[in-house]
């Protein structure tokens, strides 16, 4: 008689349990575990007992010698779209699998989208699933934005045998899978969006793109807190990760490399949703130098180091008399706990007292900080909104501040001066290491050691 197995796997962290339990023992996460079927075994212990005892007699696999393997036989081609090659380390690879996620209406499809209908009349054989639209609104979407329409191929369906046979009847190049949420195999016996359906649906899916060379794209539900939804271990199985940022409150949207395989990870694409879809934006600099005409207190220009290439960003800070018992400290595209970390250290090694006034910290144009780079440039425009002094329009800051009050030096500090350079800035406070040794013309570099250096500086 058959004998089901089952296992109980974590919604977050992906590792699995042979009971239920109420919290999971490796995240420490409660009331996260689903049942998931693994199958039937119709095997008796004897008979696994006979398998043992006569050994495995299955095929031989194919052994090779890392130096004889023919890279050249499957090489990368371009999106047609520079800022998705970017970010996805120099264009698409053969046989890869990668997952796209994003907020509602951030253009995941359109993007999509726009890449199929360009490869597909540039010669590219390419078939488009949609689980989540008719076909007729993908058309609809498609005449919107004026794409190229008569080389793609569509295909309405949610079953990933079906998907999987009708791609090995057409033999497309890329193909496109929206969303991995709503696909079901005829194995699984619970519902659509479940853990085991979109574990094993995203697992058949990416088999048929290894076994074929296809480049496989998964679009992906975001949870309400902006992660990716559904099992965690659907992360360990695809080759790439990017995250389209961006609402509906802002025109500009940020694709970020969170995964990859065949390149550098938090690599950054910018586009501008507009009336035709997603358009590149070649110079992302530009757009989050706007600044106003007039000069205000505690704004600064800090460059950051996104990928392969700066960026330069304005970032804002406002100090202002706290009325509650305890201030408060609000971090937009910031960490909460690094801004608290620096105010201790401007106080320690700054001599200024903020203990009793409201911090708030944004950073311009929707971007997210996630290197140390941007520390010096917090402090400086912390201090300029509690003094009430100005900084100067054509000032850039960059580098790290330790908590002994010392300024450390960041990586690729000349690309990033050069950079500023380029846009106009004549005045640059950096690490006293990051100071270059031969002139950068039309730039004054001044190199600091000590957080008082940078402040008499300024």
């Amino acid at each position: 008689m058959a004998k089901t197995k089952i296992a109980f796997v974590c919604n977050d962290c992906g590792t699995e349990h042979g009971q239920w339990q109420g919290q999971c023992a490796s995240c420490k996460a409660w009331n996260t575990l689903s049942q998931i079927n693994l199958g039937s075994s119709t095997a008796s212990p004897s008979t696994k007992a006979d398998f043992r005892k006569q050994g495995y007699t299955g095929a031989a696999t194919n052994v090779q010698n890392l130096a004889e393997i023919d890279l050249a036989a499957l090489p990368r081609y371009s999106s047609s779209i520079e800022e998705l090659d970017r970010v996805l380390g120099g264009g698409l690879v053969p046989g890869s699998a990668i997952l796209i996620g994003g907020n509602p209406g951030a253009g995941k499809s359109t993007l999509l989208l726009q890449l199929m209908c360009v490869l597909a009349s540039k010669g590219k054989s390419a078939l488009y699933v949609t689980g989540e639209e008719s076909l007729q609104q993908v058309g609809m979407r498609a005449e919107r934005l004026r794409l190229p329409k008569s080389d793609l191929k569509m295909l309405a369906e949610t079953n990933v045998e079906l998907i999987c046979a009708a791609a090995q009847q057409h033999r497309p190049q890329l193909l496109v899978v929206d969303s991995i949420q709503v696909m079901h195999s005829t194995d699984v016996p619970s519902a659509p969006g479940s853990v085991s359906q979109v574990r094993e649906c995203a697992a058949y899916l990416i088999q048929y793109a290894k076994q074929t060379n296809t480049v496989l794209f998964l679009v992906g539900h975001v949870t309400k807190d902006g992660t990716l939804a559904g099992p965690k271990v659907l992360e360990h199985m695809i080759d790439c990760f990017i995250m389209l940022e961006g609402g509906n409150d802002s025109k500009y949207r940020i694709l970020r490399g969170q995964k990859n395989r065949f390149g550098a990870v938090n690599e950054l694409g910018v586009f501008a949703m507009t009336e035709l879809g997603l358009k590149e934006v070649k110079n992302p600099s530009a757009i989050f130098l706007a600044r106003t005409e007039e000069d205000t207190p505690g704004s600064i220009v800090m460059v950051l180091w996104e990928g392969t290439r700066p960026l330069l960003v304005e970032i804002q800070a406002l100090v202002d008399g706290s009325q509650l018992g305890s201030p408060r400290r609000v971090a937009v595209g910031l960490e909460q706990n690094r801004l608290a970390m620096l105010l201790a250290v401007l106080h320690r090694h700054g001599g200024m007292y903020m203990a009793d006034q409201d911090v708030f910290v944004n950073v311009v144009g929707g971007v997210k900080v996630t290197e140390t780079s941007a520390d010096l440039a917090l402090l400086l425009a912390i201090v300029s909104s509690f003094k009430d002094k100005t900084l100067p329009k054509d000032l850039v800051v960059f580098g790290e501040v330790g908590l002994a009050g010392e300024i450390r030096p960041v990586p690729s500090g000349q690309e990033r001066l050069r950079e500023a350079a380029k846009h106009g800035f004549k005045r640059a406070i950096v690490p006293k290491a990051n100071v270059p040794k031969s002139p950068i013309p039309g730039l004054e570099v001044i190199g600091v050691s000590k957080i008082a250096q940078a402040l008499e500086a300024i």
